[in-house]
């Protein structure tokens, strides 16, 4: 092994550490390019799911709404048709209607 010196002069090592910081900057910004799109896009997709959010409950309201009408409407009618029905199972039923008129 030879000890041999070498010797730069002291503008020329400043500058290729100057040089390799600025490369470490470039590729420090562009990853942080690369995170700020893809943190935009995330929002964008956020905000999307959101809204689709909104409209589905916004839906699911309307439906339920729908729903309690529809079993308010029947209630009073109810009666009505089991009446019916009672009725219809009478008048029809040949059994039934032989017992009746002999």
């Amino acid at each position: 092994m030879s000890n041999e010196t070498v010797t730069y002069s002291l503008e020329a090592v400043l500058t290729r550490i100057e040089g390799k910081i600025d490369n470490l900057q470039k590729d420090v910004n562009q990853k942080f390019d690369k995170i700020d799109e893809r943190l935009n896009k995330l929002e964008v997709g956020q905000a999307k799911l959101t809204e689709k959010v909104e409209g589905i409950d916004n839906r699911l309201k309307s439906v339920e709404g729908t729903q309690k009408n529809q079993v308010w409407t029947l209630i009073p009618h109810h009666p009505l048709i089991l009446i019916g029905m009672v009725g219809s199972i009478i008048k029809f039923n040949p059994l039934l209607t032989s017992a009746r008129h002999p």
